[in-house]
């Protein structure tokens, strides 16, 4: 059962988070498998994905924002684009575009950052969106400031964090085909909530960077951490392992139908909004040519399909009755 536990070190400005999905993960590399179009996940992918995945859960569990985090790298190596998306209540889905060969051996920088133009993009999506309101996104390179290729998903956001929020992050990632694993430490705000969305962040914050002793400690000791650790051992004892000299608050998990889990928000009706965005010509056009028009969910695989009659009844406006039972002019 995945699961996701948050804790606060007493007396100190630093938290932390413990994310393991494993149902949640292994349902993500199922579908994919189960594609016959795509096939599995070359292994380099599912790792970075899988990093993705437990990183973008423990990024929400960070923030008090009502709507979707999507994680994105994306670039010009064969991984065109790795997305995951996060809701508020940790339910997650993920995909990834790979048009080339991919070798076990293959870094991050080789998959999507070749020629220096790989991106990661962080997107805060709300559930309910004020007139003219529009998602809040930040994107940073997979450079660092130096122009020396990132090579770790977990150094890319560290970088993410210091540029957008001017906060000390340390995150240890890891991912099989079982387990995705992360280990979140962070700094606190000196001043006000600093968050994902835009909000104007303390100078204080800024000034702190690098300088906190007590997060410095810890982070230390969190960087310790190993891959197998990581994916192998349960969470009361990476944490006792880490942090026995430590006081340590922690508050219930979320996990079960209240932690992460897989859930995919795609819809027949959703798409069919997309086909009518293509407009009446584009869809008759693709029925000329074959029976329907199939469209497959890149994250959870289902198709959907739409034949001409499907069609026409998307292009037909429904009459609106006026009051008195008079269609409206």
């Amino acid at each position: 059962m995945s699961e996701l536990h948050k804790f606060l070190f007493d007396g100190l400005p630093v938290r932390g988070a413990v994310v393991r999905l494993t149902d949640a993960w292994q349902e993500v590399l199922r579908r994919r498998a189960s594609n016959s179009k795509t096939g599995a996940y070359p292994q380099p992918v599912g790792a970075v994905l899988g990093e993705m995945a437990a990183a973008a859960v423990l990024m929400q569990a960070n923030i008090k924002f009502d709507g979707a985090l999507v994680l994105q790298i994306f670039g010009d190596g064969p991984v065109k684009l790795a997305v995951v998306e996060v809701q508020s209540d940790f339910s997650l889905r993920a995909t990834a575009t790979v048009s080339e060969s991919v070798p076990p051996n293959m870094t991050l920088s080789q998959m999507v950052n070749a020629g220096n133009e790989g991106r990661c993009a962080i997107t805060l999506d709300p559930e309910t969106k004020f007139p003219g309101q529009q998602p809040y996104q930040g994107v940073v390179p997979l450079f660092d400031d130096h122009g020396h290729k990132i090579e770790k998903i977990s150094a890319v956001l560290e970088h993410y964090m210091l540029q957008s929020e001017q906060l000390d992050t340390t995150l240890v990632l890891a991912a099989n085909e079982q387990v995705a694993a992360g280990l979140l430490i962070q700094r606190l705000p000196m001043a006000g909530s600093g968050n994902l969305a835009g909000s104007m962040v303390s100078q204080e914050n800024e000034d702190q960077i690098g300088l906190n002793e007590h997060y410095n400690r810890i982070a230390v000791l969190a960087s310790s951490l190993q891959r197998d650790e990581l994916l192998t051992l349960d969470v009361d004892t990476i944490l006792r392992r880490l942090f026995w000299e430590e006081q340590i608050t922690r508050f219930e998990p979320h996990q079960g139908e209240a932690g992460p889990r897989f859930a995919c928000s795609c819809s027949r009706e959703r798409v069919g909004r997309m086909i009518v965005g293509l407009g009446q010509a584009e869809a008759a056009s693709i029925l000329s040519e074959r029976a329907d028009i199939e469209v497959a969910c890149e994250f959870c695989g289902v198709q959907y399909r739409f034949d001409a009659v499907d069609a026409a009844q998307l292009f037909t406006a429904p009459v609106v009755q006026a009051p008195g039972g008079s269609a409206p002019h």
